[in-house]
């Protein structure tokens, strides 16, 4: 194995994650800024107010795309392995 293959290993790897994260990051950033304007128009500033409607859509998130995530890490999983295989 060659630093041109560790080095594409890891790109993959951290474009796996960020890609695998993604979801659940921009669905809590929209709930986070809906539940914002809310409190903004309603001159609501209760802190826990947020975090109970971010952590409910990051659950739901997580279920809805929990699938996918794991059908990536699979195939991840073994282009490693088969990485490993060839050497």
């Amino acid at each position: 194995m060659t630093e041109a293959d560790v080095v594409t290993l890891f790109r993959e790897a951290i474009w796996i994650t960020i890609k695998l994260s993604a979801p659940m990051l921009i669905i809590g950033m929209v709930v986070g800024l809906v539940i914002s304007i809310i409190q903004t128009t309603t001159s609501i500033q209760e802190q826990t107010l947020t975090f109970v409607p971010k952590l409910v859509a990051i659950l739901v998130s997580i279920i809805i795309f929990a699938s996918w995530i794991i059908q990536t890490l699979v195939d991840y999983t073994r282009e490693i392995f088969s990485v490993i295989g060839k050497m």
